[in-house]
């Protein structure tokens, strides 16, 4: 007899309930498997532009890359001449972008630890707001106000390394904001509750506590905006302008970068060689030279992710 019904189990219905678990055991693993397959299928999807893009940048990019390529600039070279090279726009491109970072990270830092440490009311609502509305603001927009706002201050023929460097960190705030805002967020109450309860007052809180805790991702965040913005080409077009000489003074002349040197060089198109292809004159040169300041660009893009891991293993927070 079975002590919670009174009945005995028959050996119909046992064969009757395994047939209902295993039934119901067939239907979710043909769910999973379906699932499975789906979620594969859209990584994979996923990854196809991503794998294209990086095998055609590298297949067409790293015939042009020479230790002459990545050390001589391009000036006096004109036509189908292959020698010269990118070091002017390398330059460039690492001077505007420290200069922007620079810039951006104490503001934006700031701005976070406000909005999540002190931020009540209107005020922490409104700038909210125009963080959002910062998100969105298109390149171009953002290289305009920094000429406008400099054009004020120095006349129209202001156009140098420094004006580059503000409209990036127009781009660069507001990624920066809530990149660490939501690190900020995710360290535990608990830590400030100790660290109040021990008479330790709130600025140091956040200084000694909050902000050491949260150093890893509050890195690899401003990491991260520092990748979004390397790449732009619009602002810096219309607010630092071309060269072709090397030009390491933010504040004083044009300065190049990579993305428009990748630009100009493949509008230029192909050159005209009058006694054809020969080892003076190459007709595709200037494509070749974009290719490579591309590669050059995505080499600079990833060796910054790599920094922020490294970062994000070595400041983590230990678990015991």
């Amino acid at each position: 007899m079975s002590a919670t019904t009174g009945h005995t189990p028959t050996a119909e219905g046992t064969a009757q309930v395994r047939s209902m678990l295993a039934g119901a055991h067939a239907g979710r693993k043909r769910v999973d498997t379906t699932m499975t397959v789906l979620i594969w299928g859209a990584f994979v999807l996923a990854m196809v532009p991503l794998v294209s893009l990086l095998w055609t940048v590298t297949s067409n990019g790293i015939g042009r890359i020479s230790m002459d390529f990545l050390t001589l600039s391009a000036r006096n070279i004109f036509g189908g001449d292959p020698s010269g090279g990118i070091y002017h726009a390398i330059m460039g491109t690492l001077i505007i972008t420290a200069l922007a970072t620079v810039i951006s990270v104490p503001i934006g830092v700031l701005a976070a630890v406000y909005l999540v440490e002190y931020g009540r009311g209107a005020l922490a609502r409104s700038v909210t707001f125009f963080v959002d509305v910062m998100t969105g603001i298109p390149s171009i927009v953002a290289g305009l106000f920094a000429v406008a706002l400099f054009t004020l201050i120095l006349g129209p023929a202001a156009r140098f390394g420094l004006i580059g460097a503000v409209a990036l960190s127009v781009l660069m705030i507001p990624v920066v904001v809530r990149s660490c805002e939501e690190m900020l967020k995710l360290v535990p109450n608990e830590l400030r509750e100790a660290s109040y309860a021990l008479g330790v007052p709130k600025w140091l809180t956040v200084v000694k506590v909050v902000l050491r805790t949260s150093v890893a991702g509050l890195t690899t965040g401003v990491l991260l905006a520092v990748a979004r913005v390397i790449g732009e080409t619009a602002p810096l077009l219309v607010a630092v302008g071309v060269t072709d000489s090397i030009n390491t003074n933010p504040v004083d002349g044009r300065m190049m970068t990579l993305p428009v040197y990748a630009y100009r060089q493949y509008s230029q198109g192909l050159a005209t060689c009058p006694g054809g292809e020969s080892a003076t004159c190459v007709p595709d040169i200037a494509i070749q030279n974009a290719w490579g300041a591309a590669l050059v660009l995505i080499v600079l893009v990833l060796l910054l992710n790599i920094i922020g891991r490294l970062v994000n293993r070595w400041f983590a927070p230990k678990l015991r």
